[in-house]
């Protein structure tokens, strides 16, 4: 692993980290993509640019991705103008202990058994691509800049930073 690719998953994690929930997006057996809100489990993007989520074992969710991995995980905080769009590739893995590192009290109001509730799927995202908006200019200021568009016809520049993050 190099350099670059420490500040990417840096970055990335700095920008979700705050963000309580994220829209968890699988392809459902209709075909049809469906989103649930989930809570990121991990409180940094592990080595292996993973995040990590528990869900209902028994839950359409888990249904999904065990029929196609390929999930969409959205997190978006409009007061601090931070959206982040993550792809990967998800499956429920069995890890006693994965689930013990992850487990905190609130989790309680869905698993009330705790870590060793037989609903409880531990979900594993590998990180494939994230896409990140990350806007750093006060509202006056990109209000200042949209009407200066709408004046002139031409797209607001320069209210903020899009990148890319290929982990794989």
């Amino acid at each position: 692993m190099d350099d670059r690719d420490t500040s990417s998953r840096e970055k990335l994690w700095d920008l979700i980290k705050d963000i309580k929930f994220a829209m968890f997006t699988t392809h459902h057996r209709n075909g049809h993509l469906h989103s649930r809100p989930m809570t990121t489990q991990n409180r940094s993007v592990d080595e292996d640019s993973s995040l990590w989520f528990f869900m209902s074992a028994s839950s359409e969710t888990v249904a999904d991705l065990r029929t196609d991995p390929e999930v969409n995980v959205v997190y978006a905080d409009p007061g601090d103008d931070s959206y982040v769009s993550v792809s990967g590739l998800a499956r429920v893995v069995d890890n006693p202990a994965k689930k013990e590192q992850l487990w905190n009290k609130m989790n309680e109001a869905w698993f009330p058994q705790g870590p060793t509730d037989p609903d409880l799927a531990l979900v594993q995202v590998e990180i494939t691509h994230a896409d990140y908006w990350d806007v750093k200019s006060s509202k006056l200021v990109q209000l200042i800049a949209m009407a200066k568009s709408a004046i002139t016809g031409r797209p607001p520049r320069d209210l903020g930073t899009h990148g890319e993050v290929r982990m794989r």
